[in-house]
């Protein structure tokens, strides 16, 4: 499974709300709500999120191996 728990954290930690990255980034709500979900999304989002953060896929995702 991916977690997105590290991007969480980085928002928390450089202080960034979730609407701001919306508008950094261009990304749809309803995207938003899958990454907070833990749902697929596209290498093209990560780039975004990636790019506006200056940040590295690593940074934002994590895999947590199936019991």
């Amino acid at each position: 499974m991916i977690s997105y728990k590290p991007l969480q954290k980085l928002l928390i930690d450089r202080e960034i709300k979730k609407l701001e990255l919306l508008k950094m980034t261009g990304i749809s709500s309803a995207t938003l709500a899958k990454l907070n979900t833990n749902e697929y999304v596209s290498l093209e989002i990560i780039d975004k999120i990636c790019s506006a953060l200056k940040c590295q896929p690593g940074d934002l995702l994590e895999h947590i191996p199936d019991k």
